[in-house]
């Protein structure tokens, strides 16, 4: 896939490299990675969320480099996948897929997880503290948690909640051509600010690190003046804003 011509722009590096420094898919799975650390094929990781793998299956829509640092499947001993939609069990990234019913125990054993990936998930859903208390359930003792979610308070949260709900799809296809109606769930906002998260973890047995964090501002680069704004804008908004949440946790 070709770099954005905005993105080029902007982000020079992203010429040479295909992506830029601050490219938030790469500073976080590139984390993950680096957590995982050693004896990677005795681990057991969940991808809670973990959808039908939509960023595998658009051929030419999606770039090579976020295939590879998404994709577990192989470099650990196995990826379960555990997600509310059925279509999910075709994900080809995972090993095993289970069907997650909503408000009932995750279909995972007790501390069986060495690693939990939680992408893009928290902001749609409801009963937030059960969540966090299965979490503690399946996670080994020493195991890391892993979350990328919106800043309630972020300026791109600000701009979304000036769309309905039933029109963020129709608002996405525009933004994001690749992404599919089925991929576009309602969004909540139970933990979405550093607060909530870092009280949820610690609540729950979890030794926590939350920051906020800004990659470019892909959602804007449908027109050079959108994203000329978004790129001065997070210059200049106080850290409270920037638009994304990112969690890492080891479990006590």
């Amino acid at each position: 896939m070709a770099v954005h011509p905005l993105v080029k722009r902007f982000y020079p590096e992203s010429v040479i490299l295909g992506y830029t420094f601050v490219d938030g898919t790469n500073v976080f799975y590139n984390s993950i990675r680096r957590l995982i650390g050693q004896n990677a094929d005795e681990k057991v990781l969940l991808d809670l969320g973990c959808g039908r793998g939509a960023y595998i299956q658009q051929d030419g829509e999606v770039a090579d480099y976020v295939i590879q640092v998404r994709n577990f499947k192989g470099k650990v001993k196995r990826v379960i996948g555990i997600d509310v939609d059925p279509n999910a069990a075709g994900n080809p990234s995972i090993d095993e897929f289970h069907l997650l019913e909503i408000d009932k125990p995750w279909p995972v054993e007790d501390n069986s997880i060495d690693v939990c990936i939680c992408d893009y998930v928290v902001e749609h859903v409801v009963n937030i503290s059960y969540l966090f208390s299965e979490l503690n359930r399946v996670m080994k003792k020493g195991g890391i948690a892993c979350f990328r979610t919106p800043n309630k308070f972020g300026y791109m949260a600000f701009i979304s909640a000036l769309v309905p709900n039933m029109l963020h799809s129709k608002v996405l296809k525009k933004v994001q051509s690749h992404r599919k109606e089925e991929d576009v769930f309602p969004v909540v906002y139970k933990c979405n600010t550093k607060k909530a998260f870092d009280r949820q973890l610690k609540q729950h047995d979890f030794d926590p690190y939350v920051f906020y964090y800004n990659s470019e501002p892909s959602y804007l680069k449908f027109s050079y003046i959108t994203f000329f704004f978004g790129y001065y804008l997070q210059k200049f908004l106080p850290k409270g804003m920037k638009a994304t949440i990112f969690a890492f946790a080891r479990k006590k």
